[in-house]
């Protein structure tokens, strides 16, 4: 059986808001179908095409930007260098002039009502985030596949491959557990994210690895500092207020600064009291979500609904605890990647598999694991601060109010990162010898209460928060 082989930029990739499984999977979905039409040969014959998508797509869709994903997409463009001012724009227009241009190269009549459909009642067996693509040729002929988003922005093709799909290599350290992690590092001796850093040897060198890795980090320092910025009101019909920016003035007060790296000087001369230090981790996870939420640039950490706690915790590490090296940062990304790995193989990273636990819990959990190996930790300490992470988020339910990536998740962020710098304290001061349970019990936990969790808790707006707080939605 073929080993699922999930690389540090698997984990971290960078795209457009606000939902990985909903918005990035989709959008990469529909380039996969027009790729597929190009290389099939038959994309000048395309005349029509639908899209319809089923389960949690269909019922959190519209919400997470799914369809304007789509036609973004379908239309040839990148999520990772698409310009974000244009996703409204664009997408307007291709509704309003009812032509959409395949891969930017053959353009059909299109009318989102009768093409674009949202199967409210309908479902796929593999995986509730399911879209089929339907192109109706001139010939008579039609082509049709189905791709299912299974979180972290992957993508699998039904009868197919993994849109994240490398070419299989013989990893030096193979790791489908935390079990196996632990094993290569007590043989080695080498860190956490030294045993991840062999393991991505084996596809690209280090100098190739550490550059990509620095985008990732430049993604995300813009992220935090745009949010921490940008005033305003969430779109989507919530009218919720961005608070980051007004947070940030509050805290930061008199203090000048024209760029991140000023910024972090003026951030650390307001003090390092418990409060104050409270007060930036949130405002940095705020800032991440809500340029999420407002269809801004992020990187999936490992989704993009649990975007802000990796951010925020990195970044409560570079002001707070002298990290602020290319070296402390690299080794900060590559560690919490492995955990998000790890999770993925053993359970999911998808909250319309298993809840926010899986993204919020899994996120923490990354975080955790990486700020202790950072600040001196071993790796049994580093495990057990991912094991406690998600310990205590367990059955964290995902009921996002409107199908919106806002209430509550905007703030669960902001909970997450704090769990993990608690977690990481608690396991830097413990002697992992004696915890009581492992991170590949917790995964494995995590995994059966996500069977064993009710649907309308996985993403699709139909429990919780979603049906007990009274919204009025403007008409889609």
């Amino acid at each position: 059986m073929q080993r699922e082989q999930i690389s540090v930029f698997d984990i971290f990739k960078i795209g457009i808001g606000p939902s990985s499984s909903h918005t990035l999977g989709p959008w990469r979905a529909a380039q996969q179908f027009v790729l597929s039409l190009q290389q099939k040969g038959v994309l000048e014959l395309v005349e029509q095409v639908k899209i319809l998508l089923y389960g949690s797509l269909a019922k959190t869709g519209r919400g997470h930007g799914t369809d304007i994903a789509i036609l973004l997409g379908l239309s040839g463009d990148d999520p990772v260098t698409f310009e974000v001012d244009q996703v409204g724009p664009k997408t307007d227009d291709i509704r309003n002039s009812h032509k959409l241009v395949l891969g930017g190269e053959k353009e059909v009549v299109f009318n989102a009502e009768d093409d674009l459909l949202f199967l409210f009642s309908e479902s796929l067996p593999y995986h509730p985030n399911a879209v089929t693509f339907q192109a109706f040729l001139s010939d008579g002929t039609a082509v049709s596949e189905t791709y299912y988003s299974i979180g972290g922005g992957f993508v699998v093709k039904d009868g197919g491959d993994n849109d994240q799909s490398k070419l299989e290599v013989d990893l030096p350290f193979p790791i489908d557990t935390a079990n196996n992690l632990l094993h290569w590092c007590m043989k080695t001796g080498l860190k956490i994210s030294e045993v991840v850093m062999e393991n991505e040897l084996a596809w690209r060198s280090e100098r190739e690895t550490q550059q990509g890795l620095n985008n990732i980090f430049t993604a995300l320092k813009e992220c935090i500092y745009r949010g921490c910025h940008t005033r305003g009101t969430l779109p989507g019909g919530l009218n919720v207020d961005r608070r980051a920016a007004a947070l940030n003035k509050r805290l930061i007060g008199n203090r000048t600064y024209s760029n991140f790296d000023e910024w972090v000087t003026a951030i650390r001369s307001t003090g390092e009291s418990f409060k104050n230090i409270l007060d930036w981790v949130s405002c940095f996870a705020l800032a991440v979500n809500e340029e999420n939420a407002s269809f801004g640039r992020v990187v999936t950490a490992p989704t993009n609904g649990a975007a802000g706690v990796i951010p925020a915790v990195l970044a409560y590490y570079i002001v707070f605890c002298d990290g602020y090296t290319n070296e402390r940062i690299v080794q900060f990304l590559l560690t919490a990647s492995e955990i998000g790995s790890i999770f993925k193989k053993g359970a999911t990273i998808s909250a319309a598999m298993g809840g926010c636990q899986a993204e919020i819990g899994v996120s923490s959990a990354m975080a955790a694991a990486a700020l202790t190996e950072c600040l001196g930790g071993t790796q049994r300490q580093a495990m057990m601060a991912a094991e406690i992470a998600m310990e205590h988020h367990l059955g964290l339910t995902c009921d996002p109010i409107g199908g919106l990536v806002q209430v509550p998740c905007i703030e669960r962020n902001t909970m997450g990162a704090i769990k993990a710098i608690t977690a990481s304290q608690l396991a830097l001061q413990t002697n992992p010898d004696n915890a009581k349970v492992s991170l590949d019990a917790v995964v494995k936990t995590m995994w059966q209460t996500a069977l064993d969790m009710n649907s309308k808790y996985k993403e699709t707006s139909d429990g919780g928060l979603a049906i007990n707080i009274p919204i009025s939605l403007p008409e889609c």
